[in-house]
């Protein structure tokens, strides 16, 4: 096994375990904190797979941005109510049957991807954070200022559940 292998199946299993742990916890500011391993973790696969940009943008946006901001609503949240937060699981069996729904679906479409070396051939010549740059800012403007409205109206709305949220 070399060194590249190894690592895939260490991000795999971080990514993995942090993912099956958020299942069963309570308290949701060690949730977070799981939640933070996986996203790491999924960047690191990211870089593995040679798509450096989303690997630095899911570290930017959602490590970095979001989870950032829910932490520190937690934080606050208790430091108002003087309790910690804790998450009941009222919906264990449909979400379950919900997620292997999810995961019979992944793997019938990936099972029928034709041949991954054929679009990392494709895919290369496209890989371009400069060509990402002019595409976001020229044919995608649009969508990409819709996505940076919902993102603070996402901000906005945490903020808002945040200051609300009584603790038990």
């Amino acid at each position: 096994m070399n060194i590249a292998s190894f690592m895939f199946y260490f991000f795999e299993f971080a990514a993995a375990s942090s993912a099956f742990a958020l299942i069963f916890i309570r308290n949701v500011f060690y949730g977070a904190l799981l939640l933070i391993i996986c996203l790491l973790a999924l960047a690191g696969i990211y870089v593995l797979a040679f798509a450096e940009f989303i690997a630095v943008a899911q570290i930017l946006v959602y490590a970095g941005g979001i989870l950032v901001v829910i932490i520190f609503g937690i934080m606050l949240t208790t430091k108002i109510s003087g309790k910690p937060l804790v998450v009941e699981h009222m919906y264990e069996l449909s979400g379950t049957l919900a997620g292997l729904s999810l995961l019979a679906l992944l793997i019938y479409v990936i099972s029928r991807e034709t041949s991954f070396a054929e679009r990392a051939v494709y895919q290369q010549q496209y890989d371009s954070v400069n060509r990402i740059g002019i595409d976001l800012m020229s044919e995608f403007v649009m969508p990409f200022e819709i996505g940076g409205i919902l993102l603070l109206i996402a901000l906005i709305g945490a903020a808002v559940t945040a200051s609300t949220i009584k603790s038990k």
